[in-house]
């Protein structure tokens, strides 16, 4: 199945400190894809790739679970670690919850985690019909594009799929047992105005966590995907400041060569 115009996986041979960026559930690279490039014109090494069963049609996701979506980011944090020596990994909605899993599971190999607007809990009643729902209803209304600019839109599904939300439920359930074994220095950024995820949700990571190098930052003029939205520039000075801390001499303006796909 053709991947929709611009949801396309990006990746950048950079430095020797990488970073891997994950999308969230529905989503596409897309909206992680301004960010992405601009770690790498600040040198970094970059891997942002597409899930499985995303990019495409949501019919295509029908058929995947949180196993295939964890298994494409492990492969992508593999490859980054044996071009790099520092790796960090990042994430949006439900790309932050897989970001925090390779962290738990990673420990050492990872040097640091930044997470934006990190989902870690299906919400509403609706969650709790998901187990019987799914077979009797495909999709749902879809979540993608939650953005106060102007004009900003994110390449995702108009539907969601039931059987796969029934996955990122039990994701959610396992993501948030193993918290506790994050110790890595994290940069949580969220929106106070956030449709899809509510701030319960980075509350219940920040408490979980057992890291002690924590920063929170608030968006306070952006909506769930803020990666795309006004405060855009914040979240990418902020994690690059954050990456150069953690990994001193970043940000020197190495040259690379960037690829789609």
């Amino acid at each position: 199945m053709p991947v929709l115009p611009g949801a396309e996986p990006y990746r950048h041979e950079g430095g020797e400190v990488g970073v891997l960026l994950c999308h969230g559930f529905t989503g596409s690279p897309q909206s992680l894809r301004p960010w992405a490039e601009y770690l790498a014109g600040h040198g970094l090494t970059v891997s942002l790739p597409l899930l499985p069963g995303h990019g495409t049609r949501w019919e295509d996701m029908q058929l995947t679970g949180w196993q295939d979506w964890y298994a494409e980011v492990d492969r992508e944090l593999h490859a980054l670690r044996a071009r790099c020596a520092r790796v960090f990994v990042a994430g949006l909605s439900m790309g932050g919850a897989l970001a925090l899993r390779l962290a738990a599971r990673h420990g050492d190999a990872i040097g640091g985690v930044v997470v934006v607007n990190p989902a870690n809990k299906v919400h509403g009643l609706s969650a709790y019909a998901l187990p019987v729902a799914r077979h009797l209803v495909r999709t749902t209304r879809g979540i993608a594009s939650d953005i106060a600019r102007p004009g900003g839109v994110e390449v995702g599904y108009d539907r969601v799929p039931l059987h796969a939300a029934h996955s990122l439920r039990s994701f959610f359930r396992v993501v948030d047992r193993e918290l506790p074994q994050v110790t890595q220095p994290l940069l949580l950024l969220r929106s106070p105005q956030d449709h899809v995820v509510p701030p319960a949700d980075s509350a219940r990571v920040l408490s979980r966590v057992s890291s002690t190098d924590v920063t929170e930052v608030l968006l306070e003029q952006s909506y769930h995907v803020a990666t795309l939205d006004h405060d855009a520039d914040r979240i990418f000075e902020e994690s690059l400041a954050f990456v150069g801390r953690l990994a001193p001499g970043v940000g020197v303006g190495n040259e690379g060569t960037a690829a789609g796909g």
